[in-house]
């Protein structure tokens, strides 16, 4: 697959992996849309990539209000009359105990991770259906695999990904609509410094996890490489996460065992 030309909308684009997404599909020649809840750092992306009006749209949303979001498919197919790919990559985590984390920030955090990536996979998938094409790729996580200590409504949200799109997978196959569920594990990002306490306030720290993790740029190279070459599902990881995820499959009760005590900060 080549992403020159390609149309792609990439929520959490303003940082992180999304941000790295951008920078190298800018390179590559592709037409992104840009998506956050901050048009001020999108716009900054969008300067640093060297991306023009003519290459990009920036398209502010929050993925929170995810029943409003089925209203900017329309602004996103008329920039260029159609889009390619949907990369779902925005989404917020979690670091404190179940029993100090009010339903309300579960709420959160699962209106963000899964019912806005659900709400705008319905509303565009109309889009790639009569097409016959198209390509949904969705940044879920180890924890939608695994599930560890202070993050009980985060990794609800990422299983909760996995199983709606390898189900929605079987469907769109029929369709001509690839889906790909990419896991990464610790990237060097600031996803634990916003992520929520239970009184829905940020952590505002870095995890040595996160802080030692891979870098964010080869691993958005990976997920492009993921989506361009048809890849139904990658875990992109340490050592360590990838063997969580296989005790999880083969040695669940060592793997519980282990998790018990382990530093997962």
């Amino acid at each position: 697959m080549d992403w020159k030309n390609q149309v792609v909308w990439i929520t959490g684009a303003s940082s992180g992996i999304g941000e790295a997404m951008v920078k190298e599909l800018a390179k590559a020649g592709a037409f992104i849309i840009l998506s956050s809840r901050n048009e001020k750092e999108l716009k900054r992306v969008k300067e640093e990539s060297s991306l023009t009006d003519q290459t990009s749209l920036i398209l502010p949303l929050d993925l929170e209000k995810y029943k409003t979001l089925p209203s900017f498919v329309p602004k996103a197919i008329k920039k260029w009359g159609h889009v390619d790919v949907l990369i779902h990559n925005g989404g917020v985590s979690q670091r404190d105990l179940a029993e100090n984390t009010s339903i309300a920030v579960t709420e959160k955090i699962m209106s963000i991770n899964f019912f806005g990536a659900v709400s705008l996979t319905v509303a565009l998938y109309p889009h790639f259906k009569l097409r016959k094409k198209g390509i949904i790729a969705v940044i879920s996580s180890i924890a939608g695999k695994v599930g560890t200590r202070y993050r009980t409504s985060y990794c609800a949200s990422k299983h909760a990904l996995q199983g709606y799109y390898d189900g929605l997978r079987a469907e769109a196959f029929h369709d001509g609509i690839q889906v790909s569920v990419f896991c990464p594990g610790y990237i060097k990002t600031k996803i634990s410094i916003n992520a929520l306490l239970g009184n829905g306030k940020n952590q505002n720290k870095m995890d040595d996890g996160i802080s030692t993790g891979l870098d964010v740029t080869e691993t958005a190279k990976r997920i492009l490489a993921g989506i361009a070459s048809g890849d139904e599902e990658l875990i992109i990881s340490g050592p360590k996460e990838k063997m969580a995820a296989y005790l999880k499959r083969f040695a669940p009760s060592l793997l519980s065992k282990i998790l018990r005590t382990a530093k997962v900060t």
